[in-house]
């Protein structure tokens, strides 16, 4: 420190025109990206001191910087550095295993924030994040009810009905009428009752998580300030837009209510029917409409509070609907248990045979999602013809796109765990039914779609090739005068040609959903059409045909029981191992940076935690210093630099420059996100900061321009960097330089120089501004 001073010192004696004002003192705020880091590394440094913060999101200095004020003044020196490190928001614990189980949901809710841009259409907007949140429950619906499948289906129902069945699993034998010799529990409606725990407690736990979830994220509030003119263009700088609370309390209170309403019609419905045939009981008969009746209001209440209220972002709502956050809930547990005593009670000459009724509700949810995902189709259509845009991903129909996918995700889950119990209770496959006919149906459909998405794969992979060879050209180009390395030069070109593949995802996203749509169509037809699987339902027909279809059956069985048994691998490997669950946090850096606006089961938004530190942090640095801060993101950490900075007030937001590097700002966000990360957006973030520069390489497959358009682009986005800074082995590189893609752009001399020009932009009056010592123009 003491050294900065005396530097300092020193070049005010040499250059006595740098005295005419008082320098002020300089920060720059690191935010690092997608699979975190250390402060250590970020800093350089392997002392650092945390100035706050706590274990899970914190800011760290060198030990030698703890002050606000004493190194980095004026414009010739380093500023002082500051590391903002979150990374143990997506990968702390062992919990984080457990997020994988809420994948599907985590998609779902991606699809909300994916609409078009749009200008004036406050209906239309409301109308397609309700049809995202409809498809939502359809998820929360679908997870329970596989649960139901397994427990009350496949175990209570079927196999504890076989005696042979309950002889190979002891466990059973207490709820199987020949094992136990008519015990109490043996009765069919109380085996039920019994079952239905666990598909209940699958719900409570999804609860439990999104409630823990919620007090360890979403209840950081924002700083309070007042709200600027509201524009289409800029929502992400509305002051509740990162404090979802009330929203995710109604939508948790609605899908937890949906669970154990899930849970109580699989109890209700078999019993109901035994009790309506002629000659059966006439109380029971009447208590079971009387159930059901109450169900369905119930249910439609659950309906009317996800379809009432969306997401409140003009201003900080700290308002909470106790009353129905919690009779909602508590309501539906009431009615569970209400049907849970009825359908135990005794019923001479019930006996249980054949499948629970499963299958026509599977394939009511099957056509539900379908629905709602091509109704959110034409809606998203309806936006983009409004305000369009060439470089919105699928032409704003990712969002269907990725509703359908997250859809046909939760399918595959559900399906193939009702599939790998049913073959670990009956491997002979003759004792038991097995799960419902739509489930085997559902895994057939996987080799198709696998088929297409390999034929697509294989394009890219050719296309990839042909740019590969074409690149080697360029790069020869680029360095007149050296010897060659052919090895070098394909390393390089190939380098740049594998980067490119993220601009063809639309293309790989729209082929699968396509073929998701149309396959998934046909087969809820072939299900509800034969009643059979389709090796049966291919029995009369073509030779052909009928090797097709047993093929697609059997393979798709195998495949499903492959990434089962991968996926639960997986997750027992993240809970063990914090390098493993360290990668499974990327996946949820990418996916869990936005709000839980539709799902609120979905991983928690840890961007409702960053954002406000980062902005807190900013305004406290400046009001108290006065002086000039770079917010220097590298990567995801850019994403959360720009949200930060539209939360700031614009008095603040004129001292703060933008640095981002590696950045997906418009190269993904903007693509798949363009209502808050389109052209518009991005030009209104560059109009409301001091100054903007981006870096970026053609070898990155991540970041890239953030193309502005007018004289705003060349303004922001820096020419792409060298990659690697050397071609071959020079004085200062006797090493062959490392191609560096995504990482290490601090290495670049051109960081240090369009950073301390960032600098000397937030101060234009300074007399005499000269470049930095040591860093070529």
């Amino acid at each position: 420190m003491e050294r900065a001073r005396e530097r300092s010192a020193a070049r005010e004696t040499e250059h006595p025109t740098a005295q005419v004002t008082e320098a002020e003192p300089e920060l720059e705020l690191l935010v690092h990206g997608v699979g975190g880091t250390t402060p250590e590394k970020m800093l350089g440094d392997p002392r650092t001191v945390r100035i706050t913060g706590d274990d899970t999101a914190a800011v760290f200095r060198r030990s030698d910087h703890t002050a606000d004020a004493p190194a980095g003044q004026g414009p010739h020196s380093e500023p002082v550095q500051e590391a903002y490190v979150w990374c143990n928001l997506t990968s702390g614990d062992g919990s984080r295993a457990l997020w994988l189980l809420l994948l599907p949901f985590m998609v779902v809710n991606l699809a909300h924030w994916m609409r078009p841009a749009a200008s004036g259409r406050g209906r239309t907007v409301r109308f397609y994040g309700l049809l995202v949140r409809l498809a939502a429950l359809t998820l929360t619906v679908l997870l329970v009810a596989a649960a139901c499948e397994v427990a009350l289906d496949l175990v209570a129902w079927q196999c504890a009905g076989v005696s042979a069945c309950a002889q190979r699993h002891s466990w059973l034998g207490f709820l199987s009428p020949t094992v136990s010799s008519d015990g109490w529990w043996s009765l069919p409606g109380r085996r039920l009752a019994l079952a239905a725990s666990v598909p209940a407690a699958l719900t409570a736990l999804l609860w439990y998580l999104s409630h823990r979830t919620w007090s360890a994220y979403e209840s950081h509030r924002p700083m309070s300030r007042d709200p600027e003119p509201e524009t289409d263009d800029d929502a992400l700088a509305r002051p509740g837009f990162w404090y979802g609370r009330r929203l995710v309390a109604r939508l948790r209170a609605a899908h937890t209510a949906a669970g154990l309403l899930t849970v109580a019609a699989a109890v209700l419905t078999p019993a109901a029917r035994f009790d309506h045939r002629s000659g059966g009981p006439a109380a029971l008969d009447a208590l079971g409409w009387i159930l059901a009746a109450a169900l369905l209001g119930c249910a439609a209440a659950v309906v009317g509070v996800v379809c009432r209220r969306g997401r409140s972002e003009n201003r900080l709502d700290q308002q909470l609907d106790r009353h129905l956050v919690r009779r909602l809930p508590l309501g539906a547990l009431g009615l569970l248990l209400l049907t849970v005593l009825y359908a135990g009670w005794s019923r001479p000459g019930w006996r249980s045979a054949g499948r629970l009724p499963g299958d026509p509700a599977f394939g009511a949810l099957m056509l539900a999602q379908g629905l709602l995902v091509v109704v959110l189709a034409v809606v998203a259509h309806d936006l983009y013809r409004r305000r369009p845009d060439p470089r919105a991903g699928m032409r704003g129909l990712g969002g269907p796109a990725v509703a359908l996918l997250a859809c046909a995700l939760g399918g595959v889950m559900s399906g193939g765990v009702a599939q790998r119990v049913a073959d670990w209770l009956d491997g002979t496959r003759a004792l038991l039914d097995g799960p419902p006919v739509l489930l085997t149906w559902q895994a057939s459909a996987i080799p198709p779609i696998l088929a297409v998405l390999l034929a697509v794969v294989a394009h890219l992979a050719l296309r990839t090739a042909r740019l590969a060879r074409a690149e080697r050209d360029r790069v020869r180009d680029e360095h007149p005068g050296e010897a060659e390395d052919p090895s070098r030069t394909r390393a390089i070109a190939q380098a740049r040609a594998m980067a490119t593949l993220t601009d063809r995802a639309p293309l790989v996203v729209a082929v699968l959903a396509a073929t998701t749509l149309l396959i998934g169509a046909a087969a809820l037809a072939g299900a509800q059409a034969t009643g059979e699987p389709p090796e049966g339902a291919a029995r009369r027909t073509y030779a052909a045909v009928q090797a097709v279809a047993e093929t697609s059956q059997t393979l798709g069985s195998w495949l499903v029981g492959v990434g089962f048994v991968l996926f639960v691998t997986w997750a027992r490997r993240a809970y063990r191992d914090a390098s493993a669950r360290r990668t499974v946090g990327i996946l949820w850096d990418v996916g869990t940076f936005w709000p839980r606006a539709a799902h609120p089961f979905a991983p928690p938004c840890y961007a409702e935690r960053a954002v406000p530190d980062l902005t807190w942090r900013m305004a406290t640095w400046t009001r108290h210093t006065g002086g000039r801060l770079v917010l220097s993101g590298h990567s995801q950490g850019s994403v959360l630099a720009a949200a930060a900075a539209w939360q700031l007030t614009p008095s603040v937001r004129k001292r703060v420059a933008l640095l981002t590097y590696g950045s997906p700002l418009e190269r993904l966000y903007g693509r798949w996100f363009p209502a808050h990360f389109g052209p518009r957006a991005l030009a209104a973030l560059h109009g409301d900061v001091a100054c903007w520069r981006n870096l970026h390489r053609r070898t990155d497959p991540i970041g890239g321009p953030v193309r502005l358009p007018g004289d705003c682009g060349p303004e922001v986005d820096h020419q792409p960097l060298k990659d690697p800074l050397d071609y071959g082995r020079t004085p200062r590189q006797p090493l062959p330089a490392p191609i560096l893609g995504h990482s290490d752009y601090q290495a670049d001399p051109a960081f240090a120089r369009e950073r301390a020009r960032l600098l000397a932009r937030l101060r234009p009056d300074l007399p005499g501004q000269r470049p930095v010592p040591g860093v070529p123009e």
